[in-house]
């Protein structure tokens, strides 16, 4: 009886350690390998054009440079990218809650 209780034991320990590790993974920002992919590029558009609403500027894409995507209630995505005004390319940082509708909203955008 006594070493059905350590099994018990062992393996109640093993779940807990597994669901601990798990749960540090949940959420977390993870890199994107393919930022030349159409999707990532279409979350980049989409922040642009979302900015040029919201701050009456007229931006113009042109490419992600580096990205991140976070499992939330769909998937944030934290974008370095560039953008053209004037003539004048600069590098921006968008951050793009993409929900599970498949609806996106602009939750910040900032030049770097």
């Amino acid at each position: 009886m006594e070493q059905g209780h350590y099994r018990l034991s062992l393996i109640l320990a093993s779940i807990l350690l597994v669901s601990v590790a798990a749960g540090a993974l949940l959420g977390s920002w993870k890199t994107i390998a393919d930022v030349n992919s159409p999707h990532v590029r279409e979350i980049g558009k989409f922040a642009v054009e979302a900015h040029n609403k919201l701050a009456a500027t007229k931006l113009k894409f042109q490419s992600v440079i580096k990205g991140e995507s976070q499992v939330v209630a769909g998937t944030n995505y934290r974008l370095t990218l560039t953008a053209k005004i004037g003539g004048v390319s600069k590098k921006y940082k968008a951050v793009v809650w993409e929900k599970l509708d498949d609806t996106k909203q602009l939750t910040s955008f900032q030049l770097l």
